[in-house]
C-alpha cells in the first residue's frame, strides 16, 4: 500500500513538472551524480570491506537502495561514454581507454555526432552542472567543449596535456584546473576541496530551480597521495586516506544539500567508474579482493552503487536487480517525467540507445526489466590512424550475466568461460566443459544467444576531427601508432 501511494505521488509530481517554468521554478527532482574514480566495492564498509570504514557513503546507502549488480565499464573512458551515451562501447566506439588531452590525435567527445545525457537534462529545464574530471576532451582545442554538451557551470582537472605535462599533470595538491576563465595553478590548495566547493556554491545559488549535477571526482585515482593533515608513508595507507577523503567530501556535498533545504527532492546517484587499481588488495565479506581496474572480473566491472531519494524511495533496502551504465541516461530522462525511446533522433542522426530505466525498481522495489547486463573494454588497444582513431580489434571481448551466472566471451565470438557466481565469486572455476546440470546449461544457452543481437563490428569512435596541434604526433597512411 504504502509503495502504491509512493508512486502515485511520484506520477503527481511528475505532471506538475515545467507547470511553473516562468518563474524559473519547477517540482522535477534534482538529481546528483557521484562518479569516483577508480574504487571497488572492496573498500567500502556498506559493501563489506573489512580494511576501512566509510561511515557517510554507508548513512547515504542505509537512506536509499544498495544495488549488489551493477555493471560498469573496465576503464575510464568506455565507462564515462557510456554514462552520457546509454549506449555500449561497440556501438558509441570508445570501447578502449583513450586518453585525448594526453594522445590528442583530433580524438575527442563529439556531442553533435553522439547521444548526450546532459543535452537531455538541458531540454528538460535544468540547471546543469560539472565538476572534477572529463578526459575525453581537450580544453586547449575546445574551450567550449562543455558548453556545447550541455553545462552551464563548469570546474575541471584538465587531465594530463601533451606538451604542458608538468603542471597539468597535478590534480590534488595544486591542481591544474580548467574554468570559464582559463586553465591555471591553483598553488597550495587541494584540487578535491576545489571541485567539491564549486558544486556546493552552485547548489546554493541554484537551490530553487532543478538542478542536474555530474561529479565525476579525481579521487580516488593515483598518484597515490595524502589528502590534507594526512600523513601515511605507504602506497595502501595513502590510498586508505583518499577513500576516507571521498567518504568525508560526500557528507559535506549531503550537508549543503540539507541546508539547502532540497534533501528530499535530491536524488543522489553514487558509483564509481571502474575497479580498484591492480595494486592494491582489499578484504572483503572474509576473502582478499585484488583491484580489478582494466579487467572485466567482478572486482573490475561489478562497481558500487547507491540511489538515494528519500522522499519517495524506501531506505535501508538491497537490491539484486541487473543494473549498467547504458541505463543511467534513460532512468535518469524517466525520472523527470519524460521519456525516450530505443531509437532516439537528434541532429537529423537516429542513435539507438542500449539503456533501459529501472523507475521501478526505486519506485516500487521491483525488479529492473533487465535480464542481463554487459561489460567490455579495458586497457589501451586503440591505434591512431591517417583516419583517427580505431579500435584494434574487429570485436572486443566481452562479458554477459544475469544474477548468477556469468558469460566470457572471445574476439571470436566463442565461448571460453562460464562461471558460477554463487558458488565461485572468485571466478576461478570455470564451468564451460561441465554443463552437466540443467540449470547450468539452460543459463549458458541463454547467456550465448545473446551474443547473436551483437554488431559483427564493433564502431570506432564517431567525431568530426579536431584541428591538428603542435603536440600531436604525426600519423601517416603507412605507420599506425598504438596507445598503450
Amino acid at each position: 500500500m504504502r509503495n502504491s501511494i509512493l508512486f502515485f505521488l511520484f506520477i503527481i509530481t511528475l505532471n506538475c513538472i515545467g507547470e511553473n517554468k516562468a518563474s524559473g521554478k519547477t517540482n522535477a527532482p534534482n538529481i546528483i551524480l557521484i562518479l569516483v574514480d577508480d574504487l571497488g566495492k572492496e573498500w567500502l564498509s556498506c559493501y563489506g570491506a573489512e580494511d576501512i570504514q566509510t561511515p557517510n557513503i554507508d548513512r547515504l546507502a542505509k537512506s536509499g537502495i544498495l544495488f549488489n549488480n551493477a555493471y560498469g565499464m573496465p576503464q575510464c573512458t568506455p565507462s564515462r561514454v557510456t554514462l552520457l551515451t546509454g549506449q555500449y562501447p561497440f556501438r558509441h566506439g570508445w570501447v578502449n581507454h583513450w586518453d585525448v588531452p594526453n594522445w590528442g590525435g583530433g580524438a575527442h567527445f563529439d556531442e553533435s555526432l553522439n547521444p548526450s545525457l546532459i543535452v537531455e537534462m538541458k531540454k528538460a529545464g535544468y540547471k546543469t552542472c560539472i565538476a572534477g574530471k572529463w578526459q575525453i576532451d581537450d580544453f586547449r582545442v575546445e574551450p567550449d567543449a562543455l558548453t556545447k554538451i550541455g553545462f552551464d557551470e563548469f570546474c575541471m582537472w584538465t587531465g594530463q596535456e601533451s606538451g604542458n605535462p608538468l603542471p597539468s599533470g597535478k590534480r590534488y595538491h595544486s591542481p591544474y584546473i580548467f574554468t570559464k576563465d582559463g586553465s591555471r595553478t591553483y598553488e597550495k590548495e587541494y584540487g578535491p576541496d576545489i571541485f567539491k566547493n564549486f558544486i556546493c556554491d552552485f547548489i546554493k545559488a541554484n537551490k530553487d530551480t532543478s538542478m542536474f549535477i555530474y561529479y565525476p571526482m579525481v579521487l580516488t585515482h593515483t598518484p597515490f597521495v595524502n589528502p590534507p593533515n594526512d600523513s601515511a608513508t605507504d602506497n595502501l595507507g595513502k590510498h586508505k586516506a583518499m577513500v576516507r577523503y571521498a567518504d568525508k567530501i560526500t557528507q559535506e556535498l549531503i550537508n549543503t544539500i540539507e541546508d539547502a533545504g532540497i534533501r528530499e527532492n535530491t536524488i543522489i546517484i553514487w558509483t564509481t567508474d571502474n575497479g580498484t587499481t591492480g595494486k592494491i588488495t582489499g578484504k572483503r565479506n572474509g576473502r582478499k579482493v585484488k583491484g580489478g581496474k582494466a579487467k572485466t572480473t567482478e572486482a573490475g566491472v561489478c562497481l558500487p552503487f547507491i540511489i538515494s531519494y528519500p522522499s519517495l524511495v524506501d531506505s535501508n533496502t538491497i537490491s539484486n536487480s541487473l543494473i549498467d551504465f547504458t541505463d543511467v541516461l534513460p532512468t535518469c530522462i524517466d525520472l523527470t517525467g519524460r521519456k525516450i525511446g530505443k531509437e532516439y533522433t537528434r541532429n537529423n542522426t537516429t542513435h539507438y540507445i542500449d539503456g533501459v530505466s529501472f523507475k521501478q525498481a526505486l519506485l516500487k522495489n521491483e525488479k529492473s526489466p533487465r535480464k542481463w547486463i554487459l561489460s567490455m573494454g579495458g586497457g589501451n588497444n586503440a591505434k591512431l590512424t591517417d583516419k583517427g582513431v580505431e579500435n584494434k580489434y574487429l570485436f572486443r571481448d566481452r562479458v554477459i550475466r544475469n544474477e548468477r551466472f556469468k558469460l566470457r566471451i572471445d574476439k571470436k565470438r566463442k565461448a571460453i568461460a562460464f562461471y558460477d557466481l554463487l558458488e565461485n565469486p572468485n571466478e576461478n572455476i570455470n564451468l564451460i566443459d561441465s554443463l552437466n546440470t540443467q540449470i547450468r546449461k539452460e543459463n549458458f544457452e541463454k547467456l550465448y544467444e545473446i551474443t547473436g543481437s551483437f554488431p559483427k563490428k564493433d564502431a570506432d569512435p564517431k567525431y568530426k576531427d579536431n584541428p591538428a596541434q603542435e603536440w600531436d604526433v604525426e600519423v601517416s597512411a603507412k605507420s599506425q601508432i598504438w596507445k598503450h
